[in-house]
């Protein structure tokens, strides 16, 4: 089964365009990376630039509509996410234990859809796109 665990930092959605992290953080992250890694459970993992670098598309009636960042009134933003190759749910929390995130920051995990869990006319209009084939 295939899980993304995404990191939500504390403070992140205000942070500057610029910002980077000291080397110490990046230090055990890359220790937690390389972990993951000899288990053979990660699959994929990148690090976000913080939201005020960013824009949004909305759609509202219909016609898309660009935000630059920062964004008003967000509380939790996405900082980079991992995605891991377990056998179970419980696994991928372990998983997600063991990261050396910071005292305010959270790991969400969730399950990544494989195509096979689909109703078959949605796998048959699916079918021929090999990204979607889980």
């Amino acid at each position: 089964m295939r899980f993304m665990m995404l990191m939500i930092p504390a403070g992140y959605a205000e942070a500057a365009p610029d910002v980077m992290p000291d080397a110490k953080a990046v230090e055990g992250m890359m220790k937690y990376n390389e972990e993951l890694k000899k288990a053979g459970v990660l699959l994929a993992l990148d690090g976000l630039h913080p939201p005020s670098s960013g824009a949004r598309v909305t759609y509202k009636g219909g016609k898309p509509a660009v935000t630059d960042g920062p964004f008003a009134e967000v509380k939790e933003v996405l900082g980079g996410y991992w995605v891991i190759d377990v056998r179970s749910r419980e696994e991928a929390i372990e998983w997600a234990r063991r990261c050396p995130a910071g005292e305010n920051d959270v790991i969400e995990v969730r399950r990544v859809f494989e195509i096979s869990e689909f109703p078959e006319d949605v796998q048959k209009v699916a079918e021929g796109f090999g990204e979607l084939k889980g």
